[in-house]
């Protein structure tokens, strides 16, 4: 993602969708800076995943000084159960973080060749490990990768976005979000889309 494809893309959703330009009009530029550390974008995915914020960030304080920051795969799996749940992880989550790890070590999951995938093969890959599902990996395509197509189908906080956005009378499923997608015309700049309705939540 360079700034010339980003700069397109601001410019066909803000042509193509009146209400997103709206959006782009009053709220700041869409930006995103892609993370160069996968395994700890999805070791944190993991731990904060379905906690308030201040919790996701207690937690994931916590585990981070117990390893001093430097996460790998051995470490991980030499950590016992009861350590990893002293630094506030969950039973399921510490199966989850070893699952990744072990995957990882034992080579079905090559992280130094995903980003070389196409968005569906990396969904593929990832939603191998316990613990990832469709939601987080499109997280991860969005903001570690920063793919410039991807409907984050399944997020909330875009589906009460459209909901307010475009008058729905309920929160719209995945089929008609990419209703959405087709008749405001966001392909091929899906994230652009979806980051300004995140901050259309913000408004």
């Amino acid at each position: 993602m360079n700034s010339e494809e980003i700069e397109n893309g601001i410019m066909h959703i803000y042509e193509n969708d009146r209400y997103l330009a709206k959006i782009i009009d009053i709220t700041k530029r869409f930006q995103l800076k892609p993370k160069k550390d996968y395994y700890n974008s999805l070791l944190k995915a993991i731990v904060q995943q379905q906690l308030s914020v201040a919790a996701a960030s207690s937690i994931y304080s916590r585990f981070s000084v117990f390893f001093n920051a430097k996460f790998v795969p051995e470490k991980i799996l030499d950590a016992s159960d009861t350590d990893l749940r002293n630094c506030g992880l969950s039973h399921a989550k510490v199966t989850y973080v070893k699952d990744l790890s072990n995957k990882i070590l034992n080579g079905q999951l090559r992280l130094s060749e995903i980003s070389l995938k196409s968005n569906d093969e990396i969904i593929k890959d990832l939603t191998m490990v316990k613990g990832i599902g469709v939601w987080s990996s499109h997280m991860f395509l969005i903001f570690t990768l920063g793919r410039i197509n991807v409907l984050p189908i399944g997020d909330l906080g875009i589906r009460r976005a459209a909901m307010n956005l475009y008058k729905l009378r309920s929160l719209p499923d995945e089929k008609r979000l990419r209703k959405l997608s087709i008749k405001n015309n966001w392909e091929p700049y899906n994230t652009i889309a979806s980051w300004y309705l995140w901050r259309s939540l913000e408004l």
